[in-house]
C-alpha cells in the first residue's frame, strides 16, 4: 500500500523531552490529518465510478456489433458495470470508519477499513472492505489479545467530513518497545456510538462492532446461526452484518441464490433498509411478515384472540381439507343422452372423483385430466348397441365437441385462487365441515368474525398479517394451474366459452388422456416455486407463530439460515408450538449457537427499571449487562387525573432533551385516540427542532417525523433515544404475551424513559 500523502501516517519516536500539547489541538490535528487521507479516497472512488461508467457504456457499444456474441458481452459488461456503480453510490455514508496501527514488524503502515474494498491507479490498497479477512482483526482484537494491534481508531464522519476520532490504545508495551509514541483521542469508539441520537433509520455500527458480535458475523455459513440475547445486545445489527459478510465471502452462491431477510413489520423493515446498501450490499429482499409471499402486502395486525387461532399449526389441517372440498356453486349432477342411454354423473359418482384425482396431485394440476376421468365414468354408462359399435374414439369426439360437455367441465372443476379458497371460509357451513375436528365453537367465531369485514368484496378479502401464512398454504396446497405449450396454443381459433374458459385446453387435455401407447402426458413443471433462496434472515424469530414458521421453511429448503430471537420478548403464547414448526422448518440443519450478553442500547438505569418489571412479573428474561450510565432515571406519573394533558407533558418534557426520536407507545385501543391528541403537536423552537408527531406512523412513517405514535409491537427492533408509554398497564392486559411486549416496549430507549398511567 502506498504511503499515504494526508499526513495520517504513523506517529512519530518518542522525544526525550515533550512538551504537553492540549488535547484539543492533538484531537483537532488528528483529525485533520485523517480527513486528508478520507479525502484521497474519495478522490479514488470518482475516478473508479467513471471506470465503471465508461465500462457500462463500451458494453452497450458492443451490442451494435450485429451478432450472438456482441450481445453476450454486452450483458455481461453492463451487469457487472452496474452492480459496481450501485456499490459504489451506497458506500458514501462512512466510507472511510476504521483504521489499524500495527507492530511495525507485522505492517509498517496503517491499514484503514471501510464499507468496500478500494485500490488507487498503482493498484494499492487504499481501504480494506471490512468484510475481509485482513480486517477481522479490527473486530477481534482486545487488549487481552491485541493480535499485533498497537492502536484501533474509528473515525466518526457525516457525509465526506471526518467529525472526530475515537482511539482505543490495545498494546501499549509494544508501542513504547517500537519507539512510537501514537496519540489516543476521545472516549473509545463504542461508548461514543452509544451516545449518538438515533434517527428513522438504523445506523449501522460496523465500526463499533465487538468480539462476541464479531465471532457471530464470521461464523461458518453452512446450516443454521442461531443468535440470541436480551434486549439492546445488537442482534439484528450482528444479523445484517452476516448477511453481508455471507455475500462478500461467497458472492456467486448468495446473489444468485437470493438472501431473504424478514422483519415483523413494515415499520422494523423501513428502520433498518439503509443498514445493507450502507455496507456495499444492494442485492438482498427485505420483507415484513406480512410481504413474504410475492405479490401480496398486508399490514393490518388481527386482534390477539384472532391471531393465536389462525397462527396454530392446527390451521395447515384446517386448510388441507379445505383446498379438497368442492367449489361452492359448482354443479352437483351431469346428464347426457347418448344414443340410446342416458348417462349421468350424481353426486357421489362425481364425489368419487374427485377423491380420486385430488389423490393425485394438487388441485390445479388435476384440470388436464378432468376431462378424461368425467369421459371414463360416463363411457362405463354406455350400454346400447349404437353407442358401443361406434366405439370409445367417436364417443370421446362427440363430447368433446359439445358445449354443455365442456361448460360443465369448467363449472365442476374451475381453475381457483388461492385467495377465492381463502375467501370460502367466510361461510359458517364450509368452516364447520372443515374445522370441525380442530377448532372449537368460539375459535370458529372469532374467525368468521375476523372476516365478516369483508363480506361486500366478492370473493376477494382484506388480508391482514396473519391471513398471509394461511394463504400461502393454499398456494401450495391447490398449485397452479399448467401453462399451455406453444403447440397448445395454436389451437386457441377453437375460443374460449363463456366465463374465459379455453376450450383448446379441454380438447387437449382430453387427447392426452386417451393417447395412443408411447405417447404417454406429462404434466408441465409446477408454476408454484418453492421460493428457494440461498440465504435466509429471521429476525425477532420468538414472534414467528406456527403458520408463519411454515411460510418462511418454504423459502429456506436448501438455504443456510441466521435466526435471532430472545423467548422473553415473545408474542406468541404457545412456545412448545412454535419451537416444533421451527423445528419442522429447518429440517435438522446443524445449528451454530451464540449468545450476546452485553446490552449497549439502554443506559444501566432504563435497563434496570425493565429488569426489574420482568423479574416482577416472572418473565424468564436474559438479562444482559448495560455497559453505560447517563445518572437520568425513568420517570413514572402516576394517577394522573387528565391523561391528555399528562401524555403532552411528557412529550415535550422528553423531546425538549434529545435531539433523536421519541416513541409514544400506545395500547392498540388507544392508537386513533393519541394520534389526534398529536396531530397539531407544534414545533419548539430552540429546545426541539423539526419535531412534529407522525399521525398513524406505525403504518407509514414519514422519515422525517421524530415523534411517532406506535403500539407496542409496532416497537419490536426499533429504538428511540426517547420513549414514553401511555396506559402500561393496559398494555400488558391485551393479550396473553402483553408482561413480554411491555417488557420489549420498556427496553426500546436510549436515554430517557417516561411512563404515564
Amino acid at each position: 500500500m502506498s504511503e499515504p500523502t494526508s499526513g495520517a501516517g504513523r506517529g512519530a519516536s518518542r522525544p526525550e523531552a515533550a512538551e504537553a500539547v492540549p488535547a484539543e489541538d492533538v484531537a483537532a490535528a488528528e483529525t485533520a490529518a485523517e480527513q486528508a487521507y478520507v479525502d484521497t479516497v474519495f478522490a479514488q472512488l470518482a475516478v473508479s465510478a467513471k471506470a465503471a461508467q465508461d465500462l457500462a457504456k463500451e458494453g452497450h457499444s458492443r451490442g451494435a456489433l450485429g451478432h450472438e456474441g456482441g450481445l453476450v458481452e454486452r450483458d455481461a459488461m453492463v451487469f457487472q458495470a452496474a452492480k459496481r456503480i450501485a456499490q459504489l453510490d451506497a458506500a458514501h455514508e462512512g466510507l472511510v470508519f476504521g483504521r489499524l496501527d500495527l507492530d511495525p514488524s507485522v505492517d509498517e503502515r496503517p491499514r484503514y477499513i471501510g464499507r468496500i474494498g478500494l485500490r488507487d491507479g498503482e493498484r494499492d490498497s487504499l481501504l480494506i472492505d471490512w468484510r475481509a479477512p485482513a480486517a477481522s482483526v479490527f473486530y477481534q482484537a482486545t487488549a487481552a489479545s491485541p493480535q499485533s494491534v498497537l492502536r484501533r481508531r474509528v473515525l466518526r464522519s457525516k457525509g465526506r467530513t471526518v467529525e472526530g476520532v475515537e482511539d482505543e490504545l490495545l498494546d501499549g508495551e509494544a508501542m513504547e518497545a517500537a519507539g512510537l509514541d501514537l496519540p489516543i483521542v476521545g472516549e473509545g469508539a463504542l461508548i461514543a456510538q452509544l451516545s449518538r441520537a438515533r434517527d428513522r433509520s438504523m445506523h449501522s455500527i460496523v465500526a463499533t462492532i465487538q468480539a462476541e458480535q464479531d465471532r457471530a458475523i464470521r461464523a461458518p455459513s453452512k446450516g443454521v446461526v442461531a443468535i440470541s440475547g436480551g434486549p439492546g445486545v445488537g442482534k439484528t445489527v450482528v444479523a445484517l452484518h452476516r448477511a453481508a459478510y455471507l455475500l462478500y465471502t461467497d458472492r456467486r452462491r448468495y446473489e444468485s441464490g437470493g438472501v431473504l431477510v424478514v422483519g415483523p413489520s413494515g415499520v422494523f423493515m423501513r428502520y433498518i433498509e439503509r443498514v445493507l446498501p450502507s455496507l456495499g450490499e444492494t442485492a438482498v429482499a427485505l420483507r415484513s411478515l406480512g410481504e413474504v409471499v410475492d405479490g401480496v402486502r398486508a399490514t393490518r395486525q388481527d386482534d390477539p384472540a384472532v391471531a393465536a387461532v389462525k397462527g396454530s399449526a392446527r390451521m395447515a389441517d384446517v386448510l388441507r381439507r379445505l383446498s379438497r372440498q368442492q367449489a361452492p356453486d359448482s354443479p352437483a349432477t351431469f346428464r347426457y343422452f347418448y344414443r340410446d342411454d342416458v348417462l349421468t354423473l350424481d353426486r357421489g359418482t362425481l364425489g368419487r372423483i374427485r377423491r380420486t384425482l385430488m389423490n393425485q396431485g394438487r388441485r390445479n394440476r388435476q384440470m388436464p385430466r378432468v376431462p378424461g376421468a368425467l369421459l371414463d365414468a360416463l363411457w362405463r354408462q354406455v350400454r346400447g348397441e349404437r353407442g358401443r359399435e361406434r366405439g370409445r374414439e367417436a364417443f370421446n369426439d362427440e363430447l368433446k365437441g359439445d358445449p354443455r360437455f365442456l361448460e360443465f367441465v369448467a363449472a365442476w372443476w374451475p381453475p381457483l385462487d388461492a385467495r377465492e379458497v381463502l375467501g370460502w371460509l367466510r361461510e359458517p357451513e364450509m368452516l364447520g365441515r372443515v374445522a370441525g375436528g380442530d377448532l372449537s365453537a368460539e375459535e370458529q367465531q372469532l374467525l368468521l368474525k375476523s372476516w365478516a369485514q369483508d363480506a361486500g368484496q366478492g370473493s376477494g378479502l382484506d388480508l391482514s398479517i396473519q391471513d398471509v401464512p394461511l394463504l400461502d398454504e393454499l398456494r401450495y396446497a391447490i398449485g397452479d394451474v399448467p401453462q399451455k405449450t406453444d403447440d397448445e396454443a395454436s389451437l386457441d381459433d377453437t375460443g374460449l366459452l363463456e366465463g374465459g374458459v379455453d376450450v383448446a385446453e379441454l380438447f387437449t387435455a382430453a387427447d392426452r388422456e386417451f393417447a395412443p401407447a408411447g405417447r404417454a402426458w406429462a404434466p408441465p413443471a409446477h408454476k408454484i416455486e418453492d421460493d428457494p433462496f440461498a440465504h435466509v434472515l429471521i429476525d425477532e424469530a420468538q414472534d414467528l407463530t406456527p403458520m408463519q414458521w411454515r411460510m418462511v421453511g418454504r423459502r429456506g429448503r436448501t438455504a443456510t439460515w441466521t435466526i435471532v430471537g430472545d423467548p422473553a420478548q415473545s408474542s406468541w403464547p404457545v412456545p412448545a408450538e412454535a419451537a416444533a414448526a421451527r423445528a419442522e422448518a429447518l429440517e435438522k440443519k446443524v445449528t451454530h449457537e451464540f449468545h450476546l450478553g452485553t446490552n449497549y442500547r439502554n443506559s444501566s438505569e432504563i435497563y434496570e427499571f425493565a429488569a426489574a418489571y420482568a423479574e416482577r412479573v416472572g418473565l424468564d428474561a436474559d438479562l444482559p449487562t448495560a455497559v453505560r450510565s447517563t445518572g437520568e432515571h425513568p420517570v413514572v406519573v402516576e394517577d394522573a387525573p387528565d391523561l391528555e394533558a399528562a401524555v403532552r407533558a411528557a412529550v415535550d418534557e422528553v423531546a425538549g432533551r434529545v435531539g433523536g426520536t421519541v416513541g409514544i407507545v400506545v395500547p392498540v385501543a388507544r392508537r386513533s385516540e393519541v394520534n389526534a391528541w398529536l396531530a397539531g403537536w407544534p414545533e419548539r423552537a430552540g429546545d426541539a427542532p423539526n419535531a412534529r408527531a407522525a399521525v398513524d406512523s406505525s403504518v407509514s412513517p414519514s422519515g422525517e417525523d421524530r415523534v411517532v405514535v406506535l403500539t407496542g409491537l409496532d416497537t419490536k427492533g426499533l429504538e428511540f433515544d426517547a420513549i414514553v408509554v401511555v396506559r402500561p398497564q393496559e398494555i400488558e392486559d391485551e393479550s396473553p404475551t402483553g408482561r413480554a411486549t411491555l417488557y420489549v416496549v420498556l427496553t426500546r430507549a436510549t436515554q430517557l424513559l417516561t411512563t404515564v398511567s
